[in-house]
């Protein structure tokens, strides 16, 4: 057990939205609250934490969220956060307001925020909430389910109109530096050609070849996911359409993909993941991040967990290949 009894624990969340963060919040709320703590809600991230934007919760405040996209506490990007002075400050607002535990919801900036604050003495947990899947400690993070399938639906619309005009249909998703949304996407969408930062070797000629190629054999459309990293899609669009003469559009699907009413998997990964925060600072731990692995709910150190690389499974980036429409096991595009 700490040495200092827990108290009183505030919530956050920081970095980009994502679905199912209502519903973590809910839990580190109600799993306080029965724990005979008391609970604070600080809005607009490690900003608002700066600027003392912090409410007492109760199990009321939390009802009616689980089911609502975004989060409700907000987010903002805090450029302060990132300096020793920012991080000395965040540190003595805690120690104001009396929150004797810290749970972060978001990806690996907002970890790093933790991380400076458990090095100031606040106890920290993380809870990994990000659309992009690409926390290297945990096999899961909260968001990517409905993220994957809004997606996944507003593709399937799109093949229907491509095929009608028998278009080359570039459709970019996001991710940033990730490319897991766009591989699960190319695999569920049944694309045609699938480009990821971790793998695409910007071989456009190839690309171009493909398109040609499957259009000889009777294709009538053709669908490229193309992940955020890579981007470019409108001017990739137009040079498709030059060297192929085939009418080719390029389809950004954006934000709304961080939107939407969160799915069951979401709910319940979220709502188990808050709940073990509150479990860690009640043991007295601090610094770690919640994950999960091989069908278990684990926690790491985050400095640890900071330092872990996530690659793309070779597997699963071979078969992603190979049940395109003429790939062989060799083909990197």
């Amino acid at each position: 057990m700490a040495e200092k009894k827990i108290k009183t624990i505030g919530v956050l969340t920081s970095g980009g939205d994502a679905p199912g963060m209502n519903a973590a919040i809910r839990a580190v709320v109600r799993r306080g609250l029965s724990s005979g703590l008391n609970v604070k809600g600080i809005y607009k991230g490690y900003n608002g934490l700066l600027n003392e934007e912090i409410v007492d919760m109760t199990a009321k405040d939390v009802s009616d969220t689980i089911e609502r996209g975004g989060t409700f506490l907000y987010t903002a990007r805090c450029a302060e956060f990132r300096t020793e002075e920012g991080q000395q400050r965040g540190a003595e607002v805690c120690r104001k307001h009396g929150i004797d535990g810290l749970v972060v919801i978001g990806g690996d900036g907002s970890f790093a925020g933790a991380q400076k604050l458990a090095n100031l003495g606040i106890n920290t947990i993380g809870v990994p909430g990000t659309i992009d899947l690409d926390i290297a400690c945990t096999e899961y993070t909260i968001g990517f389910d409905t993220a994957v399938n809004t997606a996944m639906e507003a593709i399937d619309k799109v093949r229907d109109t491509s095929t009608s005009h028998e278009r080359c249909s570039i459709i970019e998703v996001m991710g940033r530096a990730a490319g897991y949304l766009a591989m699960w996407c190319g695999i569920a969408n049944g694309a045609e050609d699938i480009l990821i930062p971790e793998k695409y070797n910007y071989d456009e000629e190839k690309l171009i070849s493909n398109i040609i190629d499957s259009r000889k054999k009777g294709k009538k459309h053709h669908i490229i996911i193309n992940a955020e990293g890579i981007g470019h899609s409108e001017a990739m669009a137009k040079r498709i359409e030059a060297a192929t003469g085939i009418e080719t559009r390029a389809t950004i699907l954006g934000h709304m993909q961080r939107g939407g009413s969160p799915t069951c998997r979401d709910r319940v990964f979220a709502s188990m993941m808050g709940a073990m925060a509150v479990d860690l600072l009640l043991e007295g731990k601090t610094c770690r991040v919640v994950g999960y692995q091989n069908g278990k709910f684990v926690d790491y150190d985050i400095n640890e967990a900071l330092a872990m690389q996530k690659n793309v499974d070779p597997y699963m980036w071979e078969v992603c290949n190979s049940l395109s429409h003429n790939y062989s096991k060799n083909d990197t595009v």
